[in-house]
């Protein structure tokens, strides 16, 4: 008698396929840091954009610049200064004398991935409109709307200590962003690595022997996949306690939003397909709900004053839930 043999519903080997080759491709230059490059490339399964917040020299850059380079997509980078208007991201109208008339010159925001440098050095109007283009996906100047090439995303990046010539990022905007992601410093140990890989060959060169592993096409086909991964009830059930349950919370000022359920929801969606599942577990809820919420809710003062940060709160939402089985 033939044991039963489980089929998933959905066939995710190509997606399981690709994520891994990524994988070993980035792998080839950074080291460590496998949380930031999971995350990224969960939002990008998810279509959503990314905050990395990491003191200098953690390679938020240069990992975003390789996520780039395995999908054969065209990377621009943006670096933020206080000085920088609306017009100098999106673009402006121009003056074609031949033709007599105005002619619209793309900025460095019409990419499929755009690096955002340092987004908090940039005064509210540029910020703003940065965000319009991340919410609508498209640019409209003189009455004229330019859309944005698929996919589209985002990854910004902000240092979490300096704060002279900086403009906080109004609660609104950021829960525009899927993920907020924070690196850490490497282990001795990756250190020690990151030294032994590159006191020989620059960085550049090894970078420049990587090799794309996907198209944009192949892109708008996985994240279809990823929509029919199944969810059951009492899993969604549970997103909605996790989020409505930092509205209440005696050490939080304000709650996540309906926006936070959804975007939970999809991250799961993203962390099972790639790894190779049809269906989310509590445990890809578990994992996805930190760097969803925590830019997404406040802590009140006498809770920011002991020390506590949101992530501490976060697991203390959790740990009192009942996780379903």
């Amino acid at each position: 008698m033939e044991e039963n043999v489980f089929q998933p519903r959905t066939d995710l080997s190509q997606l399981h396929e690709v994520v891994a080759q990524m994988r070993s491709e980035i792998s080839k230059v950074i080291v460590g840091q496998h949380d930031m490059v999971k995350l990224i490339m969960a939002a990008l399964l998810a279509d959503g954009h990314v905050l990395i917040e990491g003191v200098p020299g953690v390679a938020k850059t240069l990992t975003a610049r390789l996520v780039a380079k395995c999908i054969a997509l065209h990377f621009s980078r943006i670096q933020f200064t206080p000085d920088l208007m609306p017009s100098d991201v999106l673009g402006t109208s121009v003056f074609n004398p031949k033709e007599g008339g105005f002619q619209f010159k793309r900025g460095p925001i019409f990419g499929n991935i755009v690096l955002v440098d340092e987004i908090n050095r940039a005064p509210a109007k540029t910020q703003a409109a940065l965000f319009e283009v991340m919410e609508e996906k498209q640019v409209t100047v003189d009455g004229y709307s330019h859309p944005m090439e698929k996919p589209f995303m985002v990854l910004a990046t902000q240092n979490p200590v300096e704060q002279e010539g900086t403009y906080r990022l109004p609660e609104a905007q950021l829960d525009r962003f899927l993920f907020k992601i924070t690196v850490p410093y490497p282990t001795e140990e990756e250190e020690i690595a990151i030294l032994n890989r590159f006191h020989q060959t620059p960085g550049e060169e090894i970078a420049a022997q990587l090799n794309a592993v996907l198209s944009a096409a192949q892109i708008s086909e996985l994240r279809r996949l990823v929509r029919l991964v199944l969810i059951e009830e009492k899993l969604l059930q549970f997103i909605a306690r996790l989020v409505t349950s930092t509205r209440s919370h005696k050490s939080i000022y304000l709650g996540a939003s309906p926006r936070a359920s959804l975007a939970i929801m999809m991250s799961a969606k993203a962390a099972a397909a790639m790894q190779g599942r049809d269906f989310v577990t509590p445990e890809d809820i578990l994992e996805m709900a930190p760097p969803v919420l925590r830019h997404r809710i406040i802590l009140t003062p006498e809770k920011e004053m002991e020390g506590a940060t949101e992530d501490d709160v976060i697991k203390e939402i959790i740990h009192a839930l009942e996780i379903p089985r």
